[in-house]
């Protein structure tokens, strides 16, 4: 099962042949250039597609017998776990596993890492065949939804990152991706993009970091345009610079397709606390892009993948293949007591389950707190929609509001604020800022806007009435007094982008990025109360 990669290759060689004996023929050097890249193309889509149609049959196989194939997960997992003192035998059934490794949250095993108890993943990028067949099953799903984004020069990424989980740097460069080789500079990134007016395609490791492009290039747009017209770098291009300052006088809607007219999709990677940012990009920049993610990634790696790239929200098949997948009922209620979990082919659909992965790294059953809703399933595997993070609740006199709740009812007050549009919020809780105080306990709420530069009375008052209306248990408890009415700060531009700036400049922060909806640390909170403008 591991010749494929050296099937493709001698493939590629017979190929190569009739390419060597045709470039001894005598032809201008432009037009040779062109037929080359041209040529290389056609080959390596043809490598990848071969190797993605592999993929899909031993993705059509795992689903078939997925019992099978999380034992066999779970057996990879345990032979390569660099764990010390491991409590488990040899080659443990499921039931053993389950009853020697306790369930652990997230929190904990990132404690154990930041004490050196637990070996940290070796790298931020991702690596193995989970992450190749995410890779190659969302090209060829990519390609079949919009034929035309991948071929040469039609595509650019934007960010350091790749929303690929597992990059390939030959083909992208061989693909024709506008994109510095290299490039260890956002802003080179994001200046090869601008220079190519044809693009049809933007890359971004995330929402949030597309965000935060496009925020940096209203604040740096005239410094960009200047470096295009004088040629830093590349020749210059004053007609295209020129082309470039008349979209950004035009304001933040619609301005990808203002910058970049053949435009049709934004590829980012999903993972926790994007759907402000997919939201925020869609009302304004990319208004009328659509959205495609090829996997849904966590900390664990790659837990879904995305082979539906039509569907408007996220759609993500469970594989059965490493890290070893657990699912856990999510019950009413605090989920401290909750210990039994199932396996994928048990799922429920309709049903809602926490994600419960084990990795090879530190043979940790973390409970991730991403909770997913069964909507269908694909052979034996369920397919799921993520609904929210446990971890970004709530809780300031037990009524545990949930994150999607929260932005539901912040998403509700916002379209009532007269021409505002939400580009990003984060809670706190009172007792991080001590600004409880001869009050009762209540939610600050930090929220950056585009429409609207200051907050009157009336707008703030509008989002505690519409958590009352969302939540009844908030609403009981604002009738009897213990939870005071949440007070809404609004901050400056760019705010946010400080923010992330910071988060991603601490050593423990994760990849992909998982940005936070509730804060819990009062440094971070100060920072944000250090920048509030109204």
């Amino acid at each position: 099962m591991q010749l494929w990669p050296l099937l493709v290759l001698l493939l590629l060689l017979l190929l190569l042949l009739p390419l060597l004996a045709v470039l001894g023929q005598p032809r201008s050097q432009d037009a040779k250039l062109t037929w080359l890249a041209s040529l290389r193309h056609r080959v390596v889509w043809w490598a990848l597609g071969w190797a993605a149609a592999w993929q899909q049959w031993r993705l059509e196989q795992s689903t078939r017998h997925v019992d099978q194939s999380q034992q066999q997960a779970l057996r990879w997992c345990l032979r390569g776990a660099q764990r010390p003192h491991c409590p488990l035998p040899g080659s443990p059934d499921i039931n053993t596993f389950r009853n020697c490794l306790p369930l652990t949250k997230a929190s904990q095993v990132q404690e154990e890492e930041s004490r050196g108890q637990l070996p940290s993943p070796t790298s931020n990028q991702y690596h193995g065949e989970a992450f190749l067949q995410a890779t190659l099953l969302g090209l060829v799903a990519l390609k079949k939804a919009y034929p035309e984004v991948l071929a040469p020069g039609s595509t650019a990424r934007v960010t350091l990152t790749s929303p690929w989980p597992s990059p390939l740097p030959w083909p992208g460069h061989a693909l024709g991706q506008a994109s510095p080789s290299g490039a260890r500079d956002p802003e080179a990134l994001l200046l090869e993009a601008l220079r190519c007016p044809r693009l049809r395609a933007l890359e971004a490791g995330s929402a949030v970091e597309l965000l935060d492009v496009f925020l940096g290039l209203e604040a740096d747009g005239e410094e960009l345009v200047e470096a295009i017209a004088t040629g830093n770098p590349g020749g210059p291009l004053p007609r295209r610079a020129a082309e470039l300052q008349e979209a950004l006088e035009q304001g933040p809607r619609g301005l990808a397709l203002r910058l970049w007219p053949k435009l049709q999709v934004v590829v980012t990677l999903d993972s926790g606390g994007q759907t402000e940012a997919v939201a925020a990009l869609g009302a304004l920049w990319c208004q009328g892009l659509s959205f495609f993610s090829p996997a849904y990634a966590a900390s664990g790696g790659v837990v879904g993948l995305n082979l539906w790239p039509e569907q408007p929200r996220g759609l993500y098949l469970l594989p059965p293949g490493a890290p070893f997948t657990e699912l856990l009922p999510v019950k009413e209620g605090p989920q401290e007591e909750a210990t039994s979990t199932l396996l994928l082919a048990e799922a429920q659909k309709d049903t809602e389950y926490e994600l419960v992965l084990t990795d090879h790294i530190s043979l940790t059953r973390c409970r991730l707190g991403d909770v997913v809703q069964v909507v269908g399933a694909y052979n034996q595997c369920p397919v799921v929609r993520f609904v929210r993070r446990l971890g970004q609740t709530l809780n300031v006199r037990g009524e545990d509001l949930g994150e999607e709740v929260f932005s539901e009812a912040l998403g509700r007050a916002v379209r009532q604020w007269l021409g505002a549009k939400m580009l990003d919020h984060v809670c706190v809780e009172s007792s991080i800022l001590n600004s409880s105080e001869g009050s009762a306990p209540h939610y600050e709420v930090f929220v950056e806007l585009r429409g609207l530069r200051n907050l009157s009375e009336e707008n703030r008052d509008k989002l505690d009435h519409c958590l009352q209306e969302t939540s009844p248990c908030y609403k009981s408890l604002r009738f009897r007094g213990s939870v005071g009415p949440a007070r809404v700060h609004l901050v400056g531009h760019g705010a946010f982008r400080a923010l992330r700036a910071t988060l991603i400049a601490s050593p423990c922060y994760p990849f992909p990025p998982d940005m936070p909806r509730v804060l819990r640390h009062r440094h971070l909170a100060q920072f944000l109360q250090r920048r509030v403008v109204s």
